[in-house]
């Protein structure tokens, strides 16, 4: 993330460098424990002993991320609170098919997005219920108040979480985020991403949430993509969403509606 004034002595710029870690991962930080079932739309991916999220958005389709690796014997867990404990509530699935944004770039995290056609349809109740996809793909404006769950950590130290937990973050507005004390570029947080957390730090989505739904203003707006590794609530470091920008809500509708 950077263009910004670059002024800093070599050694200074060593330091910094140093500082960051190389490599980056998705990354529920400074948060809170959920009212259980209270967010029916929540969707739990386990493959092994791996965990992702995803948000239920027809009765037999799931939006996660792309980078999320599942196969048919995953389980996909809707109506869940805990992620070991027997509910009543929990309905089990698995993957018949698995549909990645074909543009889909690792390197970039552009078009960090996945669907995945369950093997039978979820029974909607109070439980279990569909997000619906945002009518338009418009930004975010930066200062809005998001919220973003998860089973991941909540400290970096921490193994996941067992309950879902929840925070809200702010969104950041992407020539900070791109600046040179923050990803300096690296990757680029483009048009397609959203960027989110809080300046302080502190606040932030950690491992085990990648695919987790960005919610604004009651709004489904993005999918919890990357971080800095090892660094969830880094001010350096906010987390990044891929926005469901006006391409992408094309894609999943018309992928949802001519699916076999």
């Amino acid at each position: 993330m950077r263009n910004s004034t670059f002024l800093a002595a070599t050694l200074s710029v060593v330091i910094f460098l140093l500082l960051i870690p190389e490599d980056f991962s998705i990354k529920i930080i400074g948060g809170n424990q959920v009212t259980p079932h209270s967010r029916p739309y929540m969707v739990l991916l386990l493959q092994g002993k791996d965990i992702c999220a995803g948000a239920l958005i027809a009765k037999d389709w799931v939006l996660t991320a792309a980078h999320c690796v599942l196969n048919k014997k995953s389980q996909i867990i809707l109506g869940a609170h805990s992620k070991t404990k027997k509910e009543p509530e929990k309905q089990i699935m698995f993957v018949k098919k698995e549909v990645p944004y074909p543009c889909y770039d690792q390197d970039t995290h552009e078009g960090d997005l996945k669907l995945l056609k369950l093997n039978k349809k979820a029974t909607i109740n109070k439980n279990v219920d569909i997000l619906h996809l945002p009518k338009v793909g418009d930004d975010v404006n930066p200062g809005t108040m998001c919220r973003v769950a998860g089973w991941g950590k909540f400290h970096n130290n921490s193994p996941a979480s067992d309950v879902l937990r929840e925070v809200n973050v702010t969104v950041i507005d992407r020539k900070i985020c791109n600046d040179q004390g923050h990803y300096n570029y690296q990757p680029v947080i483009g048009l397609n991403m959203i960027c989110a957390g809080t300046l302080k730090g502190g606040k932030d989505s950690c491992d085990g949430d990648s695919g987790s739904p960005l919610i604004c203003n009651g709004s489904l707006r993005g999918i919890t993509s990357f971080g800095i590794q090892g660094r969830c609530g880094d001010p350096r470091g906010p987390g990044i969403y891929t926005l469901l920008s006006k391409k992408f809500l094309n894609w999943i509708i018309k992928t949802v509606k001519h699916a076999v």
